[in-house]
C-alpha cells in the first residue's frame, strides 16, 4: 500500500509538473522571472554580547572572558587579569542580517543572534550594541535590544534535558539601525540589465520582444540567455516610473528541458512532463535475503556444576520475485511510465535502477539528475 501510494504522490506531482508545463504559456510579470542587476540586498555580521542570562551562559571561556573584559574596559572599569571572573549569564553571539538595497539611514533591519559558545539557551537575554560590517569592513548598521527565543531546553541535576527547537538561536524584530548606505548607481547609467532567475533563450527572447513591442525596437537586447539590457532614461523620478512599467509586463515563458531529477538519499523521484521514452522493452526481478537471529538459552541439569549459556540461533531465507516486463511503444509519455510501474509494484529504490537502466540505453529523451 505504501508502494502505491509513493508512486500515486509521483504521478500527481507529474500531474502538477503538467499543469505548470501548459501554463508556462501564459505570461509571468517580469518582475517575477528576474532581477535587476545591481539592486540587491548585501550581507552584514558581527560579534557581540548577550547579558542577562539567567546562569544559561559560558561555563569557562577565556574568548568570552576577554571580550567582556574589553567591554568593561570601553567604560573605564579595569580588572586585573588575575581575577577569574564568573560569566555564567553571559554569552558570546554572531549576529547576521540582511540589508536591502535602497535602504537608508535611521530605517531599521531585523537581526538573527546565534550562539557561538557553550551556552545552552538565549532565552531572556539582551544584546548589547553591536556593530554589523559589511564583507568591505565598514559598519552599515548597529544592533541592540532584546532578545525573542522559539526555544527551550531545561537540564535537571542529575544531567537530564529536554530540548525544544533550538534555544541558542535569537531573533530581534527591527533590532539594527541603519547607519550607512550601500552606494548604488540606479541613476548614472543609460540602461538596466535584467538577470533571468532560470536562464532560458526562448524567455529571453520574450523579453526582448515584449519591451520592443511596447518601447519600440532597439530598446532591448538579449546579452544572453540570462541577461536582456533595456535602455532607460537619466532622470530618477521618470526611472522609477519606466521600471514600474517594465516589472509589470507579461512575458511568456519557455518550457524547461525535459528531466528527470533522483534524490538517492530520500528516494525522491521527479520526472518532468516533457520526458519522452523510446521504444523499450523492461524487466526486473528483485532477490530478497532475510536473516534473522533467535539466540536461546542453554540450562545446565542440577548437579552437574555447568553454566548457563547463550546458544546463537540464525535463520536465512532467501525469496526471489519473479520479474515482470512491460513494453514502452514510441513517445511514451509520463503518464505511461507511471502506469507501467504501479502495475508492476516496483520499490522507490528499483525504479531508481530502471530510470538509471533506461537512461544507459538511450531510451529517455530528456536529462536524467541524481543529486
Amino acid at each position: 500500500m505504501r508502494v502505491m501510494n509513493f508512486f500515486k504522490a509521483v504521478f500527481l506531482g507529474a500531474a502538477i509538473l503538467s499543469s505548470m508545463s501548459m501554463s508556462s504559456a501564459q505570461a509571468a510579470r517580469l518582475k517575477d522571472i528576474s532581477s535587476i542587476q545591481g539592486i540587491r540586498d548585501n550581507q552584514l555580521i558581527g560579534y557581540g554580547l548577550v547579558v542577562g542570562l539567567a546562569g544559561t551562559g559560558e561555563k569557562n571561556s577565556k574568548f568570552t572572558e576577554q571580550s567582556f573584559r574589553s567591554m568593561l574596559n570601553n567604560f573605564g572599569i579595569k580588572i586585573d587579569e588575575k581575577t577569574s571572573l564568573k560569566i555564567k549569564d553571559v554569552a558570546p553571539v554572531a549576529i547576521h542580517a540582511t540589508l536591502p538595497a535602497f535602504s537608508k539611514v535611521g530605517q531599521t533591519i531585523d537581526v538573527t543572534v546565534s550562539a557561538i559558545g557553550e551556552a545552552a539557551s538565549l532565552r531572556g537575554g539582551t544584546l548589547l550594541q553591536t556593530m554589523l560590517r559589511g564583507v568591505d569592513g565598514n559598519v552599515y548598521a548597529i544592533a541592540q535590544g532584546s532578545l525573542v527565543v522559539g526555544g527551550l531546553g531545561v537540564e535537571g541535576a542529575d544531567g537530564s534535558k529536554v530540548t525544544v527547537n533550538t534555544p541558542t538561536v535569537g531573533r530581534i524584530a527591527n533590532g539594527a539601525i541603519v547607519e550607512r548606505e550601500v552606494p548604488h548607481n540606479f541613476s548614472q547609467t543609460d540602461s538596466f540589465v535584467f538577470n533571468l532567475n532560470r536562464a532560458d533563450f526562448t524567455t529571453a527572447k520574450n523579453v526582448v520582444d515584449a519591451v520592443n513591442d511596447l518601447y519600440g525596437d532597439g530598446t532591448a537586447i538579449a546579452e544572453d540567455s540570462t541577461s536582456i539590457r533595456v535602455q532607460a532614461p537619466r532622470d530618477p523620478s521618470k526611472r522609477v516610473a519606466y521600471l514600474s512599467a517594465l516589472e509589470n509586463i507579461e512575458i511568456s515563458q519557455g518550457e524547461d528541458a525535459a528531466r528527470i531529477v533522483v534524490n538517492s538519499r530520500t528516494g525522491t523521484i521527479v520526472i518532468g512532463s516533457n520526458v519522452r521514452l523510446k521504444p523499450v522493452a523492461v524487466t526486473h526481478g528483485g532477490l530478497t535475503v532475510t536473516v534473522t537471529e533467535d539466540p536461546r538459552v542453554s540450562q545446565p541439569n542440577s548437579f552437574s556444576q555447568g553454566q548457563t549459556t547463550v546458544v546463537p540461533d540464525s535463520a536465512i531465507n532467501v525469496q526471489e520475485k519473479k520479474g515482470k516486463m512491460f513494453k514502452f511503444d514510441t513517445g511514451a509519455t509520463l503518464d505511461d511510465l507511471v502506469r507501467a510501474v504501479n502495475q508492476v509494484g516496483l520499490a522507490p529504490g528499483d525504479l531508481m535502477s530502471v530510470l538509471e537502466a533506461l537512461d544507459k540505453a538511450g531510451a529517455i529523451d530528456g536529462k536524467l539528475e541524481i543529486i
